[in-house]
Order: C-alpha cells, then sequence, then structure tokens
C-alpha cells in the first residue's frame, strides 16, 4: 500500500512584500483616519455656515413680522419684496410664519417641527418637505409680547455637492499620494534587499568546493552582518575540511613507513624459521607497531586540536590530580627505561592550582612532554607545579637532564614533522609532540616556552596558566 504524499506546504511570504505590507498598512489607516477626521471637520463647519445663512433668513422675515393697522399680526413685505428677500440661484426656499397655538399667518404649510426650548432663541432641524430632506430653523419671535414662530427651510443640494467635491479634491489626490508613496517604498525596499539577492545568487551558483569568503557589497547593517556570518561559516568549514585533508594525508603518507616495516619483519620472520631470528623479528615488529600507534594516537591529537578551535569550551580544572594521573600513567615506561619519574610542587597550593582549560587538552600536553622527555631526556624527569597568587598564573612544567635542545633549534622544533639530532638518530617519532603543545597551549591562550633547565644541563618544557 503506497503512502499519500505530504502536502506541499505554502512558500514562504516574500520579505518586500511583508515589509510594504507592514508599511502601507499603517499608512492607509491613517490615510483613512485622517479623510474621516477631516470630512467631519469640514463638514461641521460647512453646515455652521449654511445654518447660519438660514438664520439670518430667518430673522430677515421676522423684523417684517408686525402688528397691521388692524390690531392683527402679519408680514409686512409685498411679493416682490418677499422673493428679493430669499433669493437663492439654487436651492429652494420656503417660510412660514406661525402663532404660538400653530395657526399659519403667512408663507407656506410645512411640516410640523418642534420648536426652540424656552431658553433658547432658535433651533435648528431637519424635515421632509415635497419629498425630498431640507434643513430647517425655527425662530422664536415677539410682537406685542406674543409669541410667534418664523420657519424656514433650504434644501440641501449644495451642501452635498460640497461635500462631494471635499471628498473629491480632498481625499483622491491623499490617495494618490499613498498611491505614489507605496510604490517608492517598493522601489527603496528592491534596492535594499537587492544585495540580499545578489548574496542569494552567488550561494545558490557557488561550487560546493569552494569555500573562499563572498563578496559584500556596503548596504544595510543587517544584511552585511547576515555576509559576514556566512563568510565566517566558511572559515570554519574550510579550516574543518583542511584539518580532515592534512589528516587523510598525514595519515597516508607517516604510517607508510611502519607498515611497510612490520610487514618486510613479518616476511623475514616468515623466510627464517630459526626460534632466535623469529623471537628477534617479533620484537622489532612490537616495536615498529608500537610507534606506528604512537603516531597513530598524535595525528588524532593534532585532529582533535584543529577541532578544538573550532567548539572549545573551557572549565576550572584542577591540575594536581591530573599530574598524578600522568605520573601512573607514565611510570612503568619509565621504570623500564630506567628513567626516575616524578612531580614536585603538588602539595602546596592544591586548592589555588585550578585553571580555566579543558582535562583532555592539559592531558594531552602532559603525555607529550613526559614521553618526549621519557625519550630524548636524561635518567631524571620531573613535573613541576608553582603558582603565584600575585600574578594570578601558574607554571606547569617538565623538567629533565639530557642533552636538551639547541636555542637555535627551539623554535624549529614547535612545527609539525620537524625533528631534532636525537629524533632522526634513534628513529623514534614524527616530530609531532611538540607542535601538539604548542598547539594546545595557544587553544589554552597560553605558550609553550623551551629553555634550559636550571641545573644548566637539559630542558625545561613550561607553560604559564591563567589562574581561574
Amino acid at each position: 500500500m503506497s503512502t499519500p504524499n505530504p502536502p506541499a506546504s505554502d512558500p514562504a511570504p516574500s520579505l518586500r512584500a511583508r515589509m510594504l505590507r507592514h508599511a502601507m498598512l499603517p499608512l492607509s489607516l491613517t490615510w483613512l483616519v485622517g479623510t474621516v477626521v477631516t470630512l467631519g471637520v469640514a463638514s461641521h463647519f460647512t453646515e455652521r455656515a449654511f445654518d447660519m445663512a438660514l438664520l439670518d433668513d430667518a430673522y430677515s422675515i421676522a423684523s417684517h413680522v408686525q402688528m397691521q393697522p388692524g390690531g392683527e399680526v402679519g408680514l409686512q413685505l409685498t411679493p416682490n419684496e418677499l422673493k428679493a428677500t430669499l433669493f437663492d440661484q439654487v436651492e429652494e426656499v420656503h417660510f412660514s410664519v406661525l402663532r404660538k397655538d400653530g395657526l399659519l399667518l403667512a408663507g407656506a404649510e410645512l411640516a410640523p417641527i418642534r420648536p426652540p426650548l424656552l431658553h433658547q432663541p432658535f433651533r435648528y432641524g431637519n424635515m421632509l418637505h415635497e419629498g425630498q430632506v431640507v434643513r430647517a430653523v425655527v425662530l422664536r419671535h415677539e410682537v406685542n409680547a406674543q409669541e410667534h414662530l418664523v420657519v424656514v427651510t433650504h434644501t440641501t443640494r449644495v451642501r452635498s455637492e460640497l461635500l462631494q467635491q471635499m471628498l473629491l479634491y480632498g481625499a483622491l489626490p491623499l490617495l494618490l499620494l499613498l498611491g505614489l508613496l507605496g510604490f517608492v517604498l517598493w522601489r527603496s525596499i528592491e534596492r535594499d534587499l537587492a544585495p540580499l539577492g545578489r548574496l542569494q545568487s552567488a550561494l545558490a551558483h557557488r561550487d560546493a568546493r569552494d569555500l573562499t569568503p563572498v563578496a559584500i557589497s556596503p548596504s544595510t547593517q543587517e544584511i552585511e552582518q547576515v555576509g559576514l556570518a556566512v563568510n565566517d561559516l566558511f572559515d570554519r568549514l574550510d579550516r574543518s575540511v583542511r584539518s580532515q585533508r592534512e589528516f587523510i594525508g598525514n595519515v597516508a603518507h607517516e604510517l607508510r613507513t611502519p607498515l611497510a616495516r612490520i610487514r618486510a619483519l613479518a616476511d623475514h620472520g616468515q623466510a627464517h624459521p630459526d626460534a632466535s631470528v623469529s623471537q628477534q623479528q617479533l620484537q622489532q615488529i612490537a616495536t615498529s607497531a608500537e610507534r606506528a600507534g604512537r603516531l597513530v594516537n598524535q595525528l588524532l591529537d593534532l585532529a582533535i586540536a584543529d577541532e578544538a578551535e573550532l567548539a572549545l569550551q573551557k572549565e576550572r580544572v584542577a591540575l594536581v590530580p591530573l599530574i598524578g594521573q600522568a605520573v601512573l600513567r607514565h611510570l612503568d615506561k619509565a621504570d623500564a627505561r630506567g628513567v626516575d619519574l616524578g612531580a614536585r610542587g603538588l602539595d602546596e597550593g592544591t586548592e589555588e592550582a585550578l585553571v580555566w582549560a579543558t582535562t583532555a587538552l592539559i592531558e594531552g600536553i602532559l603525555d607529550n612532554l613526559i614521553d618526549n622527555a621519557l625519550r630524548y631526556g636524561g635518567r631524571t624527569v620531573t613535573i613541576e607545579l608553582t603558582t603565584d597568587p600575585v600574578t594570578g598564573t601558574c607554571v606547569l612544567a617538565v623538567v629533565d637532564d639530557g642533552p636538551g635542545i639547541p636555542e637555535s633549534a627551539r623554535s624549529e622544533l614547535r612545527q609539525r614533522w620537524t625533528q631534532g639530532r636525537d629524533g632522526e638518530r634513534l628513529g623514534h617519532g614524527a616530530g609531532l609532540g611538540l607542535s601538539i603543545v604548542s598547539r594546545y597551549a595557544q587553544l589554552l591562550g597560553a605558550e609553550l616556552q623551551l629553555d634550559r633547565a636550571d641545573h644548566g644541563r637539559g630542558l625545561r618544557a613550561s607553560l604559564v596558566l591563567p589562574l581561574a
């Protein structure tokens, strides 16, 4: 039974679109709110202006509502005068003069409208007249202590057209400016993100074996940081790949000789069945195998040193227990070679001998220095530990009473695959011990120092480490 294919995930949104949306959404909301507020304010003041004109017409009509000779209140305007008073080119104007009881004295029949309150001289409102909504004002007017109401209405065509024009000529240009701003923002975002696109294109078309830094064009700080992070990753990968290649080449090159010697000794032993010859060949095979094993361990130490630079986590390390364990590890070898192996300074300042390091690196330093001293030193090898609380440092040293190293050769012996005269003469090692120690010391923030021993003979190999 075939398993169904998982549903394809939706493509991630474009960064350009997201940035434009994040910029335009607040601007659009601001434009919308600003337009509504502007139109509301403009409409309010426009209504006030038209209402004041409407009120002026009401006062004009009221000024001509007077007592007539017959003792009745009436409108003292001829039709022509009334037409001139209420003339308007666009709007339709209607009026009525009412007594307090609602009796029409002059004007047209209008829909009922609430009169103003007792403390109000006039009141505005809307009413329906002849099927359309009109704006009206009711004015309180007294004649001979008798209250009358003057009602004047205007149609609202001019007001509506004015609001439409305000919307068209006020909001539309702002909308066009908003669209123009969106276009400018889009082009600006594209221009600012162009270096990121070039970086992506450079990485997409790059050969997998090409770990050279990527060219970073000047742009924004964030894109430059991405480019620097990518180049830093390439640098670490390049160092890791070079370390692996170097390790593979070293193993292939250096193991070829001892393995070939082991094979030749085995063939020679098989060709000579004599027991004494076989025993001698087996001893030489064991010696060659020991050398090959030591070489493998040193090559692995170098690989660990190269990898440790990429991910080194330091911690508080007590040196005294590590020195004691190192002495015990090499004690049998020292006895077999007739070398007096010991330590000095372990009982003094035990609690203070804490350094920021890693246990593996300290053990690698001690093992290589002790092994070198046992091979090329004299009859006495001493591990010394001294602490100086004033300077906040401690000195870890391995001292022997052998022939030592000439000062002219000390710097060279810190390089890989470099041996002294004694090493070349004896055929021991591959010239990696001191280079491993020097590399480990560099990782710990220290330096390997090669000096003549205090008694004038031998070698003193030491490191100055900061106390934790």
